[in-house]
């Protein structure tokens, strides 16, 4: 009875009563083979844009080691053909070249390692259309399937120095949304603080008023002294520390009186003056900064 080989690495199985004498040898050959398959590192060198992984029945060959680590200097994507096809095979990549590596074995799927890249592959040795699967495709963390993709994920990865790259409307920018991380526009940001960092109310018309912000957003305020004077007392309310209210006299007739309830302190605004910012200084008092003459 004739040697045959396993399907997958080509160990030689010695025919019944074949090398009397010389058993010996293929024995330890096939434990090379073996050892190489289990923890084989094999540097292969590209040229060009295609290579041949082969395995050879019985012999030693690059296609029977764990790991590979392309190197040489390919012409350009090199495309890496697994032969036989109808072997099974699992291989550790490591592509040291400066250009992409894809692997394919049939005509079904094919795996593409890119320049510097690390992979864990195997192909499914089904005869013509066997394909190449890459096996860290898919990650799952707790039971989630990662779906980022290997760019998204680069942004995270922040460097040591900020840059300056221009921000557009269409930037996205990673948020937490409820525990969520997703991606926003800049443009959907900008709407949200423009609504949240200061609100408008109705202008002021009467001879009297209190202002006092119910949420901790600033406030542009009008004020109409068109047809009488106005006293207006602003309260602190919900102001965070360094917010503002800022105060337009719409009008260059009569007067506005600014004034704060915790010490009835504040500016009297002439017909000379446009406008005042009341800043919250501590908390408890208002600092007024006047403005821009009519």
């Amino acid at each position: 009875m004739a040697s045959t080989y396993t399907a997958n690495s080509g160990i030689e199985k010695i025919g019944a009563g074949e090398q009397a004498g010389t058993w010996g040898n293929t024995t330890n050959n096939n434990l090379d083979i073996l050892d190489r398959a289990i923890n084989g590192v094999g540097a292969i060198t590209l040229s060009g844009t295609t290579h041949t992984l082969t395995t050879s029945d019985g012999t030693l060959s690059e296609g029977g080691n764990k790991v590979l680590v392309l190197g040489g200097s390919p012409s350009g994507t090199n495309t890496i053909t697994i032969s036989p096809n109808d072997q099974d095979k699992m291989f550790f990549v490591h592509n040291s070249t400066s250009q992409l590596a894809t692997f394919t074995q049939g005509s079904g799927a094919n795996v593409n390692v890119p320049a510097g890249a690390k992979a864990l592959i195997y192909a499914d040795g089904a005869g013509s259309g066997a394909a190449v699967v890459d096996l860290l495709d898919s990650l799952t963390f707790g039971g989630t399937k990662l779906t980022a993709t290997a760019g998204e994920l680069n942004i995270m990865d922040g460097d040591t120095s900020s840059g300056t790259t221009a921000v557009t409307a269409g930037d996205g920018i990673v948020t937490n949304d409820g525990g969520t991380m997703r991606q926003t526009t800049a443009a959907t940001f900008s709407t949200y603080f423009n609504a949240n960092l200061v609100t408008v109310p109705s202008a002021i018309t009467s001879s009297s008023a209190t202002l006092t912000p119910s949420s901790a957003q600033s406030i542009y305020q009008k004020v109409d002294t068109s047809s009488n004077n106005v006293a207006l007392t602003l309260a602190i309310g919900s102001l965070a520390i360094g917010q503002y209210i800022i105060v337009d006299k719409t009008s260059s007739s009569n007067t506005l009186t600014l004034s704060y309830p915790s010490n009835s302190q504040g500016v009297s605004l002439g017909n000379s003056v446009s406008f005042a910012i009341a800043i919250n200084q501590n908390g408890t008092i208002f600092t007024f900064v006047e403005s821009i003459k009519y």
